[in-house]
């Protein structure tokens, strides 16, 4: 679960010309996992000129509230100044029924300098250790939810598929590796358009269980992928549906509200144009 978590709070993209006023998004998923519904996420994100702050939460229900009593919230702070985000602070409690944990990290131009992480992380003879250079250079979780434009053309450009986001949540370091698949167009409450459709890879790079048997299946699934919505405004892409293949079937994160400033943004679509996000692929 650790897994698809960081992947659902690393899967979004990046921003060039950021508006001169402040700009607020707010998105609303559906997360279910092997067709069973599993619980909801928010994600709000305000932009300041090239500032930006973030805040995530994740509550599960049904029956996983009662297995888990899972939750969790993240909040990300920072600026967008090149290809992509440059975080100067993050934090992230998680919650179930049994433990809870909180890591907080300050980073400097993308430089982890602090972490603080409470309980510690049990140490495991398997576990790959994190060298200094692991630590440059990386985004964190949610801060990785906003990418900034890579063509200079349309946001939803096939070319702002084709990057390699590096993640570091605290404990572990990973690359999400993302190439374009498709353009679609996505009909959902608060936004219909078009979005481009990326395949995504998980390369696993220290801090991870190197003998787990998720570890090695995150490292050969290739049946993940992200569909991206432009923001205007602030020159970014964002998550409107992401979809990890796990180990107990696949997990589905999906836009159930989409609202910038408070106001829904989109345009009409052509009849018989519209692909429907939540729809299987």
């Amino acid at each position: 679960m650790r897994l698809i978590a960081s992947a659902l709070m690393t899967l979004a993209l990046v921003g060039v010309g950021l508006p001169a006023h402040a700009q607020t998004l707010k998105a609303d998923y559906d997360i279910s996992l092997a067709g069973l519904p599993l619980g909801k996420a928010d994600l709000s994100s305000t932009f300041d000129g090239p500032k930006y702050k973030m805040q995530a939460g994740v509550k599960l229900s049904g029956l996983a509230k009662m297995l888990t009593g899972g939750k969790g919230a993240a909040t990300a702070s920072g600026a967008i100044l090149g290809p992509q985000p440059q975080p100067a602070t993050f934090a992230v409690t998680s919650r179930s029924s049994s433990d809870q944990r909180t890591v907080r990290m300050g980073l400097d131009n993308g430089n982890v300098a602090a972490v603080e992480i409470v309980p510690p992380i049990d140490e495991k003879p398997d576990r790959v250790p994190v060298k200094e250079d692991h630590k440059k250079g990386v985004v964190d979780p949610v801060s990785a939810l906003l990418m900034p434009a890579l063509a200079t053309g349309s946001l939803t450009d096939a070319a702002n598929c084709n990057r390699t986001i590096p993640v570091f949540d605290g404990a572990a370091r990973f690359d999400v590796v993302l190439s374009y698949a498709e353009t679609k167009k996505a009909d959902l409450p608060g936004y219909k358009g078009p979005v481009i459709v990326c395949n995504a890879r998980y390369v696993a790079i220290s801090g991870h269980r190197a003998l787990r048997p998720s570890t090695k299946f995150m490292e050969e699934n290739k049946d993940m992928s992200v569909w991206l919505a432009p923001v205007e405004g602030a020159k970014v892409l964002v998550p409107v549906r992401i979809a990890v293949r796990t180990m107990i079937g696949m997990s589905l994160v999906v836009a159930s509200n989409w609202a910038i400033d408070g106001a829904a943004k989109g345009g009409p679509l052509a009849p018989g144009d519209v692909v429907k996000a939540g729809a299987a692929q």
